[in-house]
Parts: structure tokens; sequence; C-alpha cells
């Protein structure tokens, strides 16, 4: 009896050993990473986009890489704060909040075909439109529909209110007669209808829209366009161990640059025309830093105090608040 008990030790501590090794993940079976994509176009058509370039990262990493792409800004903002997104495909905005606010970084920012720096932000009207300068627009406060992006959108809100309404004392959501909130196509589609007269998007949505809806775009024209929009970049979460992040920074900066470059950049070029990767940092986020502090500054400026002593208050601690915020963002710097 002693000598069965032992076997049946041995066998059922052998039979543990066995069911644990089974329940742990084989190599290559690592738990999914969980990339989240602003959408360029519609969600669907973003991550059908994105998806050669992401198989090729699970390959890399040898480890599932997942895709999630939402149709709003404060969706993709929300999936991140809920740790619900380790990489993420983001615009400057967005990405700030990520990396001062959600424990993420920025290592790496997109280059365009062309070779270009980044877009802009333009404002729509239709061709038959009585608007053909600013100062027609200015002219008639309250009269005009406006459609425009939502808060988090660099292009379709921050730049033509900091560089069109804040100079002047004016806030977009009380000029215009009313406010249209959508994204770059839908809005582009309202002035095209004539559902507004006036309208926010960028050059690079522009160039997607006229692909996919070319009657529309024939009847548009800029009326106005903004100063260089640096483009949009990839953060991670700072909380991965250091060597999965370093693996995952090294990927897309070198992709499409390597010996299999042809088929690396097919798969870009379906990332509406994105050539590459530059390595980068946080200070890449600098000039959407200035775009928040300008807004600040303006709201400081046209709200209503007490006395002039908690305006001024309030004026220095939004100046303190970006001289922090710069030196964190240029702490953390690509040498």
């Amino acid at each position: 009896m002693r000598r069965l008990a032992g076997v049946l030790i041995v066998w059922l501590a052998l039979s543990l050993t066995v069911s644990a090794r089974q329940s742990e993940p084989p190599p290559g079976n690592a738990v999914p990473l969980t990339f989240g994509i602003l959408p360029i176009g519609g969600p669907s058509e973003s991550l059908e986009s994105w998806r050669p370039m992401l198989d090729d990262l699970g390959r890399y990493l040898q480890r599932p890489v997942r895709s999630i792409s939402v149709s709003t800004y404060e969706g993709i903002s929300e999936a991140i704060g809920e740790q619900r997104v380790d990489i993420a495909f983001l615009s400057g905005r967005l990405a700030l909040g990520a990396v001062t606010h959600q424990s993420m970084q920025v290592v790496a920012q997109l280059t365009r075909g062309d070779g270009s720096k980044g877009y802009y932000a333009v404002l729509l009207v239709r061709n038959d439109s009585p608007l053909h300068t600013l100062n027609d627009l200015y002219a008639r406060p309250g009269h005009w529909r406006y459609a425009r992006g939502e808060a988090l959108s660099v292009s379709g809100y921050l730049v033509p209110e900091t560089q069109l309404f804040a100079g002047r004392g004016l806030d977009s959501d009380t000029f215009f007669a009313n406010v249209h909130i959508d994204n770059h196509q839908n809005n582009a589609l309202a002035v095209a209808n004539g559902e507004v007269d006036v309208g926010t998007n960028n050059t690079a949505d522009l160039e997607r829209f006229a692909q996919h809806f070319p009657e529309q775009a024939a009847r548009l024209r800029e009326l106005w366009r903004s100063t260089l929009v640096p483009h949009a970049v990839i953060v991670v979460r700072r909380d991965l161990p250091a060597a999965l992040r370093q693996r995952i920074a090294e990927f897309i900066t070198t992709y499409g640059k390597g010996k299999d470059g042809a088929r690396e950049t097919a798969n870009l070029k379906l990332i509406h025309d994105i050539s590459g990767f530059a390595p980068v940092g946080n200070d890449a986020l600098l000039p959407f830093a200035d775009i928040e502090y300008t807004l600040e500054r303006r709201r400081a400026m046209t709200a209503q105090w007490v006395n002039e002593a908690a305006r001024k208050a309030r004026l220095g601690k939004i100046d303190e608040d970006h001289r922090q915020l710069v030196n964190q963002l240029r702490a953390h710097s690509v040498p």
C-alpha cells in the first residue's frame, strides 16, 4: 500500500506539472498586443488598410497584434485611457493627451510619399458660395452654417479655432448661426450638398475624399489654408517591457526600408500613401502643446472674472503649465 501510495503521489505530481505546462502559452503564442487606429476614412476601411503591416508586426514580435478602430476621437482616447490599447496611431492632440495623462510615449511619426512634413487644415465652401475671402466670413457673424470636427480634432477644430478665431477673440461655437460636428468625410459632403455654408477639413483627407466622391469634391473650393500641421504619430504604452517597446519602435521605423522593402512599401501605400515612419520622441508634440496654450489663453481672456487679479492669476497658471509641459516633452526626445 505504501508503494502504491508513492506511485500515486508521483503520478499526481507529474500530471499537475504537465497540466501547468499545457496551460502556459507556448513560445510565439504570447498575450496579444492591441493596435488602436485613428480612422483615415471609415473605421472598417482603416482596419483593412493597416492589416498587412500589423500582420508583419505580429510575425516580427512573435505574438498576435489585434487592431481596433473607432469612429470618434473620444472613442480612441477612451480605449487608451482604459488600457485597452498598447500601440496607437494618433493625431497630435490625441497623442499629447495620451503622453501626458495615459502613460504613452511617442516612438515614430509618419512620412508621406510626396516627402511632405505635414498637412494643412482648410476651410471649404461650395464653388458657388458668396464667401470668397475671410473678410466675407467675418462680416456676417451669426449668419453662416458651420461644420467642424470634434474638439480633439487638430484640423477639424483646434487649428482653425487657433488661427482663425482665437486671435480675434472669437469662438466658432458662438460666431456661427449653427454648428454641425462630424468627421471630415461627412463634413465635406455637407458642404458639397449645401447643407452647411462652410466646413473644416484637411488636405490629406481631401485627397481620399476626391477618390471616393469625385462628383462632390468637384463642387468644393478652399476658402482658407492653415500653416503646416505635423503628421500623426505612433505611441506605445510606457508600462510595456523596455525590450518590447524597443522592438516595436525598431520595426515601425525600419518598415519598408529593408530587404523586403518593395512588399512592405506596397503595404504602407494602402494606408493613404504613407511612405514610412521616422523615429521621433515626445518633443514632436510641441506644436500641439502650443495650440492648446493659445486656446487656453483665449478662454481666459474672454471669460468673466470677479476682478483683474483673478484673470492675471489664471493667465499665470496657464503660462506655468505650458512651461512644465514643454519641459516634459523635451525631456523625452529622440537624440
